[in-house]
């Protein structure tokens, strides 16, 4: 009966460290995929002001060259 006890202390120690594997890489997959988002989001985010710039700049009319500047 020892023996048996035995085998299912190990069998119960291999599973939890199974699961905490399982658990730490389910995380990694997890900030992982967060940091993805946010890199997407944030290029997302800097494409449109890019385009709105672009637009508000050839909105904005041509100065003529103006001699009393000079």
């Amino acid at each position: 009966m020892r023996k048996a006890e035995r085998l299912t202390s190990v069998r119960s120690e291999l599973l939890d460290i199974f699961m905490s594997m399982e658990v730490s890489e389910h995380e990694q997959r997890s900030r992982s995929a967060a940091q993805r988002n946010l890199r997407a989001r944030r290029g997302i985010e800097l494409h449109e002001e890019f385009k709105r710039l672009s637009q508000d700049i050839a909105e904005l009319p041509e100065d003529e060259p103006n001699d009393d500047m000079h």
